[in-house]
């Protein structure tokens, strides 16, 4: 049987009712009680490095998690984290930054409604969880509502729903099905583990809105070395914000172009609107990837280099199926 580490932080699957709302207060111990049947098919140690709703949850924690996962990667054959859904896919993304190249798996998994409940998800998802950590599949991703979705393609698209988590742009990687594993993509992962420890959080997003004042732009430039532009659809940016733009290629900012369509991703070359300041300020395309793929890919980049044309090849290096384009 496989050895497993699973990592408490929270989220409603450990939470417990209080007068001012739910609140995570259940141990690791109590959430193992109610899933008995996963001692037949693996070992499970536990910890709690954190007890948060997820909504708390920033950078700090993905490197805490991260360094946890390094510290003990040679003890274990995988990794299964519980964790609040509301940041869920951004904690998946930024894992897969993190930690890459590894051939074990890290499986980010949670709740629609706390453990104890009678009409729970909870109990599935954390069985689920651990049978598919403990089948030897690679690399970071999210098992949820019987779905297993790459760390990078993952997004919350609602908030009460069972079946709370989509794969944007991609397909599942995995279903689970009667107690068994079906795979539908080979896993990519291969060599030895590499451990990001740095991340550079001076990155922000900035939607654009009919109507937005043009001093937003500088009003944020102020706060960060990388820009997240959310555009409307295949991306393009507005005659009256030039100006700005122009300010924020010369202040040495890096400047991500992005949409605000969730599905099927930016192009912009197809319109002038977009063309022009790609060619004009290099600007980066993130293609398909997610909003939360961009956003932590970023920071990660930056928490690399700020050189330009590395922060370019970095960004355009596909990482556990970030990017196709």
């Amino acid at each position: 049987m496989k050895n497993l580490l699973l990592i408490c932080t929270g989220g409603t699957i450990a939470s417990t009712k209080t007068e001012g709302g739910l609140a995570p207060g259940l141990s690791p111990e109590e959430l193992l009680r109610r899933v008995p049947d996963a001692r037949a098919f693996c070992h499970i140690d536990a910890v709690q490095p954190m007890n948060l709703d997820s909504t708390n949850i920033d950078p700090s924690h993905w490197l805490a998690l991260s360094a946890l996962i390094e510290e003990n990667y040679g003890r274990y054959d995988g990794f299964v984290i519980c964790h609040g859904t509301d940041t869920l896919a951004y904690s998946g993304a930024a894992l897969s930054y993190l930690i890459q190249g590894a051939r074990k798996p890290i499986v980010l998994t949670g709740a629609q409604r706390p453990i104890d409940r009678e009409d729970t998800d909870a109990r599935q998802n954390l069985l689920d969880s651990l049978r598919y950590a403990s089948a030897g599949d690679s690399g970071v991703c999210i098992v949820f509502g019987g779905h297993v979705i790459a760390g990078t393609r993952a997004r919350k698209t609602r908030t009460k729903s069972y079946n709370a988590f989509s794969s944007i742009n991609f397909p599942d990687i995995a279903e689970l099905r009667d107690h068994r594993v079906v795979r539908f993509i080979p896993c990519g992962e291969s060599g030895a583990p590499r451990f990001a420890h740095a991340l550079n959080t001076r990155v922000m997003l900035l939607k654009l809105i009919p109507g937005l004042p043009a001093d937003s732009f500088a009003a944020v430039s102020a706060h960060c070395n990388g820009l997240i532009i959310e555009s409307y659809g295949v991306g393009g940016i507005p005659d009256a914000y030039l100006p700005q733009l122009e300010a924020l290629a010369q202040a040495g900012k890096t400047i991500v172009l992005a949409t605000q369509v969730p599905q099927e991703g930016s192009d912009l070359s197809v319109y002038q609107v977009g063309h022009r300041v790609k060619e004009r300020y290099q600007l980066l395309e993130p293609y398909d990837m997610t909003l939360e793929s961009t956003v932590t890919k970023l920071m990660w980049v930056l928490g690399q280099t700020q050189e330009p044309r590395e922060v370019r090849r970095l960004f355009y290096t596909p990482v556990n199926h970030d990017l196709l384009f």
